[in-house]
């Protein structure tokens, strides 16, 4: 098994539900994230690293921002791995990439499995690439042992629930709402029917994201899925901090505020 299935396993012996952060690799610099990385691990399940993109059409402002601030700085996909390796020597922690098709393509599919695989990275998220699609993709990710996760959404039929739990592997990351990621008062009682739908087509841990803001919803999210996915909410905290020398231990009492440990 590799690190993200560990880490499911863990959870489910223990009688525990999982954590998921998601940063913007870059915002507000590499360094940052870095020590991000490393400070996020003790509370996560696993931790999404976004790769910035200029056209981030799933994202609502908040992230959208966060990827403004981060193309404003000169790397690469590159070195997003590289700051995703210089962490991995201090965590076990699994780390997925979360990113747009495009970014990836550019990169090269074959030369990116691989760049992956070195870095310590677990697996690839890839928002607007379907099941369809994505064979070539999911071949070279299986050659190195990595995942591939996608989404599901309330709107998706059975038979794309049955076509994602065919391809998907590590987890399956289900989207409370339809519309893009920011955070709201409620989640949608849409999630939950929508993880009951697809836990009759695969085995796969669930986790539930787009919306969820405060301690409250992390743990509604908790009595039907198996882990709760956090995005906008930490990254308009990070915003709202700005440059603040101390922004890496903000992060870590927001963080510890959200999870209640």
């Amino acid at each position: 098994m590799g690190r993200i299935a560990d880490a499911f396993t863990t959870l489910k012996r223990d009688g525990k539900k999982g954590f998921v952060p998601y940063i913007t690799a870059g915002d507000p610099d590499l360094a940052t994230t870095e020590q991000l990385l490393i400070t996020l691990a003790p509370h996560a399940t696993l931790i999404e690293l976004g790769v910035p993109f200029s056209d981030p059409m799933a994202d609502g402002p908040v992230i959208q921002r966060a990827s403004e601030r981060a193309l404003k700085h000169d790397f690469g996909l590159q070195n997003i791995l590289d700051t995703a390796a210089r962490a991995r020597k201090q965590i076990e922690t699994p780390i997925i990439l979360f990113s747009y098709y495009n970014p990836l393509l550019q990169f090269g599919l074959k030369r990116l499995a691989r760049a992956i695989k070195d870095a310590g990275v677990d697996g690839v998220l890839v928002t607007d690439l379907t099941p369809e699609e994505s064979g070539e993709f999911e071949v070279e990710l299986r050659a190195h042992g990595l995942d591939m996760i996608f989404l599901i959404a309330p709107t998706s039929t059975d038979d794309r629930l049955k076509l994602v739990a065919e391809h998907a592997s590590g987890f399956i990351y289900a989207v409370s709402r339809a519309g893009v990621t920011g955070t709201r008062e409620t989640v949608s009682a849409e999630a939950e029917k929508l993880v009951n739908r697809m836990r009759q087509f695969s085995s796969l841990p669930i986790a539930v994201g787009f919306g969820i803001s405060n301690a409250a919803q992390v743990a509604d999210v908790h009595r039907y899925a198996d882990a709760v996915v956090v995005g906008s909410a930490i990254v308009a905290e990070m915003e709202r901090l700005e440059d603040a020398p101390e922004i890496v231990d903000k992060i870590d009492q927001f963080l510890k505020r959200l999870t209640g440990h």
